[in-house]
């Protein structure tokens, strides 16, 4: 059977780009992951950097970038600049391997994230819509989306997926906040009311495919679930999936104390983001609401009691 092309994914090891990987080998899609670590079907960054991109690529997709949310590892100047330079230069590196490339591939598609529009309870966000200055995240967000810009001339179809909140069982929110619900301490961060910009994992890995396949879409994409709720609305979807009660608040000045304020402020205050552009493109979610998607993530202990 005729392969469908070769994708090249930078950061394609973690939790989005591992099922990322399964959907496309399952389309018939050759991949290499560029990553630190050594393995089959990998190259290094110094690969990437000596020898450009292998032969045959028809799309370039970067998903590379350091856990801004580790809770081990402290808001430091030096942890700061990892997670930009984990984003920022691994992006720049893919740009430059595609414009030096002697037979470039159709399209770049790279992440970016939601953190990009400013927080508000009250605004509506579209992808025409201004952001990237007033914190570190909605900054990194706009450096992150300069470095993946390529020049018109280059002929290489741009797009960038400004994801919400990704969630799945596999990784990510999900598996940091499953023994807390399990437990029953699960409930809403701070406040409630601020918006929660989210998508499950299938559609997030679905939108990245929709975008190296389909020739017309171009530019930002909201990578977010048509269902817009609150942090308090999530977390009582959770709890209720899993069984289990949702009404044991994490503090403010919690979040504060374990992430510190440039951090706290991706969970304390959220943004009204619509996912526009993605429906423009015709594309179809398989998770459009949250009760949907809570039902895949949480353990069905009812139905194998039944």
């Amino acid at each position: 059977m005729q392969k469908s092309g070769l994708v090249l994914i930078g950061g394609g090891s973690g939790f989005i780009g591992t099922q990322l990987q399964k959907t496309l080998r399952k389309k018939n899609y050759d991949v290499i992951v560029v990553s630190r670590k050594p393995g089959n079907h990998r190259i290094s960054w110094g690969d990437l950097s000596k020898s450009g991109l292998p032969k045959g690529t028809t799309a370039v997709v970067n998903l590379a970038g350091q856990n801004v949310l580790d809770p081990m590892r402290r808001w430091s100047p030096g942890f700061k600049q990892n997670v930009w330079a984990s984003r920022v230069n691994t992006t720049k590196s893919l740009s430059k391997a595609i414009l030096e490339a002697e037979k470039k591939p159709k399209v770049f598609v790279s992440q970016s994230g939601v953190g990009f529009y400013p927080p508000s309870e009250t605004t509506v966000y579209t992808e025409a819509s201004s952001g990237g200055s007033g914190n570190f995240i909605a900054e990194l967000a706009k450096d992150w989306e300069s470095a993946a810009q390529l020049p018109p001339e280059s002929g290489v179809r741009n797009v960038i997926i400004r994801s919400g909140v990704v969630l799945g069982r596999q990784g990510g929110m999900i598996k940091q906040l499953y023994p807390v619900f399990y437990l029953g301490g699960g409930g809403p961060i701070g406040s409630g009311r601020q918006y929660f910009p989210w998508i499950h994992v299938q559609d997030c890995v679905n939108l990245f495919t929709h975008a190296i396949e389909n020739d017309k879409v171009s530019g930002v994409i909201n990578g977010v679930a048509p269902h817009i709720i609150t942090n308090a609305e999530f977390s009582k979807c959770f709890g209720r999936a899993m069984w289990r009660p949702a009404f044991v608040p994490l503090p403010e000045f919690a979040v504060n104390t374990i992430f510190g304020p440039d951090r706290a402020i991706m969970m304390l205050e959220g943004q009204k983001v619509v996912p526009e552009k993605a429906l423009e493109f015709g594309f179809e979610f398989k998770f459009p609401t949250i009760d949907k998607a809570c039902e895949e993530m949480a353990p069905l202990l009812h139905r194998e009691s039944d």
